[in-house]
């Protein structure tokens, strides 16, 4: 398999962790959406990343769906979402609000990178969104005391918050104070001191 993308990005990063995680071979081509737009356009043609070419040559995109076939390769106690209900809404619930904060967070980052003005409409609807989320999913993890969100092995969504909040963090430093969100710091904190974590990581780099 190759992954093909950044692991500035949370959507890369999370689908590296979870190749890591079930010991699937793959290789990282480290392109860039916007540098490496016309050697990523044959593979997607949404210039998009994460892109995950398999073996046959058959190109997934978008996370959600190559997580979903990454969990269909393995056995399913092994599997990082809960197969039995109601784990698994719960958990694809919090993995959703994860990732759709993400993507606000690089709408944000683009709209001020790319922009001669900015929106300040859309950025304020973008801060909006990110910290309802965050206000959500800080109850929602303080009220786990176990290990991991869900229990005391990590999962999909454990993955995806951590991601999510290492951007944020990296690319809009003073977005947010952490220490209005104690138990999602201390969650980021301890997922990021895993060495699968430090293995699959980028400093954030701004496109050009």
């Amino acid at each position: 398999m190759i992954l093909i993308g950044q692991y500035d990005s949370p959507f890369v990063r999370r689908v590296g962790v979870a190749l890591r995680l079930y010991d699937i071979a793959f290789e990282q081509w480290p392109w860039s959406t916007f540098g490496d737009a016309d050697r990523l356009r044959p593979y997607n043609p949404l210039t998009r990343v994460p892109t995950l070419v398999l073996d046959d040559g058959e190109v997934l995109i978008d996370s959600h769906i190559i997580i979903d076939h990454l969990d269909s390769l393995v056995p399913a106690e092994r599997r990082l979402f809960p197969v039995a209900e109601p784990a698994r809404r719960k958990a694809l619930k919090v993995a959703t609000l994860a990732t759709g904060m993400s993507d606000k967070a690089v709408s944000l980052f683009y709209e001020k990178r790319l922009h001669t003005e900015i929106s300040d409409a859309w950025a304020k609807r973008c801060r909006m969104q990110i910290d309802a989320v965050l206000s959500v999913l800080e109850a929602d993890r303080a009220a786990h005391t176990t290990a991991y969100w869900f229990g005391e092995d990590i999962g999909h969504a454990d993955i995806a918050v951590a991601a999510g909040l290492g951007f944020i963090v990296e690319a809009h430093p003073g977005l947010m104070d952490m220490a209005n969100y104690p138990a999602l710091d201390r969650h980021r904190r301890r997922l990021e001191s895993l060495p699968v974590f430090k293995d699959i990581y980028q400093a954030f780099i701004a496109p050009a």
